[in-house]
């Protein structure tokens, strides 16, 4: 998939309008409208900018391995704490969490 497919699908999956990515962003709707139509290049920054609002990072976007994962920062910090607990406190964590998603 290319940029400006892969962007109209983040925007879309969001249910952003053209609006609301330029209010969180600050890149103008015909820049972002453009990007989408791949007759505009976003720079490094502005794709950033993008990324930072649909909540992915450069990594996962041009990630093409599907079945990569990129943890958010609270997932990043949740496990990194499971880590850090000893087997007693990890198994209960880990108790806890299934009886939660049910």
């Amino acid at each position: 998939m290319d940029i400006s497919s892969k962007l109209k699908k983040l925007r879309n999956d969001k249910g952003y309008s053209f609006y609301k990515v330029n209010k969180m962003s600050g890149i103008s709707g015909q820049h972002i409208k453009g990007m989408e139509e791949g007759t505009r290049q976003p720079t490094i920054e502005t794709l950033q900018r993008l990324l930072n609002v649909y909540g992915t990072t450069l990594s996962e976007f041009f990630n093409e391995n599907e079945a990569a994962y990129f943890p958010t920062a609270e997932e990043k910090t949740l496990l990194d704490n499971f880590r850090a607990m000893d087997d007693e406190k990890s198994a209960a964590l880990l108790k806890i969490s299934e009886v939660l998603i049910k």
